[in-house]
């Protein structure tokens, strides 16, 4: 069995995912001498091709299943990696076998965009005019209320799935039926638009104190999807002192005294308000590896010492710029991509990735799933490093029928 091959003289780290997001936090787990359980519902998963890994074929949302996993390995530490709703799971197991972790009721406040929204409210943090919806008579006297355009969200989704921007004269009842599709409690939340830059704030938690390790500018695809496009650290903007107080300020109203989080805000005219708070690391590459190019903090390794109960390394080894910028594309056929050797040649690229390639079909951009690729650059200064993602970018052809 499995189990026998577990070395009980090394501590065990069970990771919630296996798939392409959740490979940095197995491959650095064995990496660091750890024994690694992984859980994900698909035999498959990219994961459990690393050697050493312990496969276990289970929802990442199943929680007796996965608690069962890990009373099963005696494991000393869990956690995820870019994704929210495993989250829940992870509070539960931490609970159940007195592990390090976020609380149930962080957990929720942090996967549910209405709860969220309350919470931060109730704390005095910025965020926008909201109103939790549950039927279309309810959506339809929120709309009323807010003045100019406003989004729509699932409450419990993720991946920019189900979000909308909409206006007044729009045809709403549509736009409320699209986006109820991805709310799996049915919540749906209606909120003001707000206009302004858009920054993440990357943060881990020890012991109680929150640690701002990098502000990320994000580029999105703008109405109606808003899907980002781009990310470029560290920020350019001037009010990053006023952007991590809002954003320590959130951390501490959803209660994350240890671990990671990934806030989102953007800077309207009166000032930073949360767009939202997730209690893991942040995807899209941002903290597994735009962070370490600009920073030489390891966030991943830091996130696997705090679940263990150890004191991770946070302090700032470089002062460099980082960019990431996904292709350009539209519905298709994907026929051609030239230019990927010259790209992966330039100084300063560190990773050029196809998510879909030649011969499949790719959609508009509606969501971070549909993206096709993106390359990452490491440069002297955030100007830098975006310039030279922009130059890699036109040096490549994408032709698609």
């Amino acid at each position: 069995m499995l189990i026998n091959k577990m070395d009980s003289s090394k501590k065990t780290i069970m990771i919630l995912g296996a798939s392409i997001l959740q490979l940095p936090a197995i491959e650095k787990a064995v990496e660091m001498g750890l024994n690694v359980v992984a859980l994900d519902m698909n035999p498959s998963a990219v994961g459990f091709g690393i050697p050493g890994v312990v496969k276990e074929v289970v929802s990442t949302i199943d929680i007796p299943a996965a608690i069962e996993v890990a009373k099963k390995y005696k494991v000393d530490g869990v956690m995820t990696l870019a994704t929210d709703m495993p989250m829940r799971t992870v509070a539960a197991v931490a609970k159940e076998c007195g592990l390090i972790g976020i609380s149930e009721d962080t957990a929720v406040k942090a996967t549910d965009k209405s709860v969220m929204r309350e919470t931060l409210k109730n704390a005095g943090v910025p965020v926008p005019e909201f109103y939790r919806v549950m039927n279309i008579d309810e959506f339809r006297m929120a709309v009323n209320r807010i003045e100019g355009p406003f989004m729509v969200k699932p409450a419990d989704s993720s991946g920019s799935r189900g979000i909308l921007k909409v206006e007044h004269g729009d045809d709403i009842d549509s736009a409320y039926a699209y986006t109820k599709q991805f709310a799996r409690n049915g919540v749906v939340v209606v909120e003001e638009c707000m206009v302004g830059p858009e920054v993440s704030v990357e943060t881990l938690a020890v012991d109680g104190s929150v640690h701002v390790v990098q502000i990320t500018d994000k580029m999105t695809t703008g109405a109606p999807h808003f899907v980002e496009m781009g990310h470029t650290q560290p920020t350019r903007l001037g009010c990053a002192e006023e952007i991590k107080k809002v954003a320590i300020a959130a951390n501490k109203a959803i209660g994350i005294k240890n671990g990671p989080s990934h806030t989102e805000i953007i800077v309207t005219k009166e000032g930073p308000k949360i767009v939202e708070l997730g209690a893991r690391l942040g995807g899209d590459c941002i903290t597994t590896h735009l962070v370490p190019l600009s920073t030489g903090v390891n966030m991943v390794e830091a996130c696997i010492k705090i679940a263990l109960g150890e004191k991770p390394n946070i302090t700032p080894s470089l002062q460099c710029g980082s960019a990431i910028r996904y292709f350009r594309q539209h519905a298709g056929v994907v026929k051609k991509i030239e230019g990927i050797s010259n790209v992966e040649q330039m100084p300063g690229v560190k990773q050029v990735s196809i998510v879909h390639g030649v011969g499949e079909t790719v959609t508009e951009i509606t969501d971070s799933g549909s993206r096709m690729g993106f390359v990452i650059v490491q440069g002297l200064c955030a100007d830098d490093a975006a310039n030279k993602c922009e130059r890699a970018l036109n040096l490549m052809k994408i032709i698609i029928q």
